[in-house]
């Protein structure tokens, strides 16, 4: 595969990618709930000549390759938007109160561009690409359902990408960070605290037990485990949001009901601290004569990138793009202040293919804040630069065939 070659196919692509673009954006669906996407990307790579098979609830695999033994690569491209209405100004603006603000429609005409290149290179791919198209990455739910799906096997997947676009990145559209081997994107797990009381009278609060005073307590409490039950290097986030709680200031409810978040960049330390949330909200509450529930909703483990797989995708983008379009996240932070990618605490829920095979997180630059792209991710003016889409195409397929090209003579012994 000559990278020059590569890339001059995918510039060949840029008004497919734009347009692919565009009616995805226009037609935005959120969680499992993508019809009209679904559809959309069914039938291109159909029309492609693939044979894409339904997996989990809405999800899609297609398989490129496999006319050659050898490995088996997976690229992850998600699907769905956010439930936020769009109020950038761009013609094909959502209208649906649904919107594209993280970039999931730039993700998959990527990689249906990309699976337009590996049809077209299909007799040099050695081994097999599996091309996941995902739903329900912002509820954390879409990739662990795949997976228990049969996402990761027949046939069974050796190592795994993930690309992401960027806002906000002061690099050219198209640069390509890759991240840092280990762990690059934090565990996230979302908590309900349901504080029970017993509701009286507001001028007789020793007639009842106050639900609202319990949890209180406890909201403050939790603050306390990062101040004195944390190490120094110990990262990690806990927020609560919401606290709600009665309906007249003169009456003492039954309950109160607090949400949070929880955000750690180590196991251990995700597990402590679920267990201590526990303890504390259950403890505070029985001191103040009052009952606590914790209920663990949707969430996602860290996102680990091999070590080894990290340095071959950063050498891939390097011949690919070149040297000046293409970075490590760890080089980066010897370079000067304005050329540092941007640190973030956002969760991802490729961590579960993370967890089972060997996988990259790539980052691609798709919006400068000098050229007028000032909001970031999850706002409802964001904006994206589609000159990034061409590159992000390119990466995709060059990047899983020169994997399997290096790695085709292993297949024998991992066997």
């Amino acid at each position: 595969m000559i990278p020059e070659q590569l890339l001059k196919e995918a510039e060949q692509l840029r008004e497919t990618l734009i347009s692919d673009r565009r009616y995805l954006h226009a037609h935005a669906g959120t969680g499992f709930d993508l019809k009209d996407t679904g559809s959309f990307v069914k039938k291109a790579l159909t029309d492609m000549g693939y044979a894409p098979k339904a997996c989990g609830k809405s999800g899609f695999v297609a398989l490129a390759g496999g006319k050659k033994e050898g490995k088996v690569f997976l690229l992850r491209a998600d699907m769905d938007a956010l439930p936020i209405k769009e109020e950038a100004d761009v013609a094909f603006a959502s209208v649906n109160g649904c919107m594209h603000a993280c970039g999931h429609d730039m993700h998959t005409a990527m990689l249906l561009g990309a699976a337009r290149l590996l049809k077209a290179h299909e007799e040099e791919i050695e081994g097999t690409v599996k091309l996941m198209f995902q739903p329900a990455e912002e509820i954390f739910e879409g990739s662990r359902d795949m997976i228990r799906s049969g996402l990761l096997e027949n046939p069974q997947v050796d190592g795994a990408m993930m690309l992401h676009v960027m806002a906000g990145m002061p690099f050219e559209p198209g640069t390509v960070v890759v991240a840092v081997p280990g762990v690059s994107a934090p565990a996230a797990d979302y908590f309900e605290i349901k504080v029970q009381g017993t509701g009286c009278h507001g001028s007789m609060p020793n007639a009842g037990v106050d639900p609202l005073n319990a949890a209180a307590h406890i909201l403050i409490a939790l603050q306390e485990i990062h101040a004195r039950e944390l190490a120094m290097d110990d990262r990690a986030v806990l927020t609560v949001g919401t606290m709600h709680a009665g309906t007249a200031a003169n009456a003492i409810p039954d309950v109160a009901v607090m949400g949070g978040s929880l955000r750690t960049f180590d196991e251990e330390v995700r597990s402590f601290i679920k267990e201590r949330i526990v303890q504390i909200s259950e403890g505070i509450a029985n001191a103040f004569r009052a009952q606590a529930e914790v209920t663990w909703g949707s969430g996602c483990p860290t996102l680990i990138n091999d070590p080894a797989l990290v340095l071959c995708a950063e050498k891939y983008v390097h011949e690919l793009l070149g040297a000046d379009r293409a970075f490590s996240a760890a080089k980066l932070g010897a370079m000067s202040k304005e050329k540092k990618s941007p640190k973030t605490a956002g969760s991802e829920d490729f961590a579960y293919v993370s967890q089972e095979v060997p996988s990259v997180m790539l980052a691609l630059a798709a919006g400068q804040p000098e050229k007028g792209y000032i909001y970031p991710q999850h706002h409802p003016m964001v904006r994206f630069d589609e000159d990034a889409l061409v590159s992000g195409c390119a990466v995709y397929a060059y990047t899983a065939m020169r994997w399997l090209e290096e790695h085709k003579q292993e297949k024998d012994s991992y066997l």
